[in-house]
């Protein structure tokens, strides 16, 4: 064997190994700091209340960020989600209050965030607007309006369809499991099947690892990105439902607030890369996972809630660090 074979073969098994690591990454950052929760609250941590609260406050968050994931894997980026997640839950709350039908307010709201990503992937694609420009004046335009229709105050839910709606979210399986958690589960499992089993999901993996090459080889480029946005404003409207569910009101002003950046929180610490073309849905999970432990490990051991929000801005920029190393090296 040749002097070049030798060294070939080591380096190979290194990039295999580096690169099992980078896939799984999320995993064992959520098995880390699963330990070093335990070992810091012991059987506070551990509890089955503890664990389903955990569960329960962020279904919302991994919902949205389902839909984040093929944004990101575009190498796109959405920052209107927390601001249309109020804009569709108010509307399906003021539907609800005047007709007092659950299966309309609902239908309305899905209706609504499919037009509003609609039109965020068509002036993306369209119009070749960058993602980021679109996504930060949706975000202003959606909450800004929405301040504006109910004077920077939020719905209640009225009437004889309240109790049934808000039991959607506030109702328990075998009253243990959370709701939430359980739709959070069925939507991971239908986008994990589109983006891994359809042709729709190895375009969206093509467009984010080359799009030029991607449009030369017939895919259409435009059609894709549209329904990828299109596909994260329906998640965000369902989301929008089950918070307006589980709180029975949605406000104008605060419904939503900084949950953009929590769902790209969530996807990057899952290993998406935010230069497109790379990503899991289990890895989002993950992700989504871990960023609920930091939030609930925090409250435990009583930081500071103004210093949660610098933590997250820290683990962001160290996950988008590991990835451009661990990219690097398998180059």
């Amino acid at each position: 064997m040749s002097d070049t074979q030798e060294t070939s073969a080591p380096k190979h098994k290194q990039r295999s190994l580096k690169g099992l690591i980078a896939d799984y990454s999320a995993i064992f950052a959520f098995l880390i700091l699963f330990i070093v929760a335990v070992i810091l609250k012991g059987s506070t941590f551990i509890s089955v209340s503890n664990i389903m609260n955990i569960l329960m406050n962020n279904s919302i968050i991994g919902i949205i960020s389902l839909g984040m994931t093929l944004v990101i894997i575009t190498a796109g980026i959405d920052l209107a989600v927390g601001s249309q997640m109020a804009a569709t839950g108010l509307i399906a709350m003021t539907i609800l209050n005047a007709t007092q039908n659950i299966f309309l307010a609902i239908v309305a709201a899905v209706f609504a965030g499919l037009v509003f990503g609609a039109i965020t992937g068509g002036l993306i694609s369209k119009f070749g607007v960058p993602a980021f420009i679109v996504t930060l004046g949706t975000m202003q335009i959606y909450r800004s309006v929405s301040e504006y229709c109910f004077d920077g105050g939020g719905v209640l839910a009225t009437g004889r369809s309240a109790s049934a709606f808000i039991a959607i979210a506030n109702t328990k399986l075998f009253g243990v499991i959370p709701m939430p958690m359980i739709y959070w589960l069925a939507l991971c499992l239908l986008i994990s099947v589109i983006a891994r089993r359809t042709a729709f999901g190895r375009y969206v993996y093509a467009i984010g690892s080359n799009k030029r090459a991607s449009f030369l080889s017939t895919i259409n480029v435009n059609r894709v990105l549209l329904l990828v946005y299109a596909l994260s404003g329906v998640l965000v409207a369902l989301a929008s439902i089950i918070e307006a569910s589980r709180l029975g009101s949605m406000n104008s002003a605060s419904s939503g607030s900084g949950y953009e950046m929590d769902a790209i929180a969530a996807v990057v610490i899952g290993g998406t890369s935010m230069a497109g073309g790379r990503g899991t849905i289990l890895g989002t999970v993950f992700g989504t996972l871990t960023l609920g432990i930091i939030n609930n490990l925090m409250n435990l051991l009583g930081v500071p809630s103004f210093l949660v929000g610098a933590i997250k801005g820290v683990i962001i920029i160290g996950a988008l660090l590991i990835q451009r190393s661990v990219s690097k090296e398998e180059s």
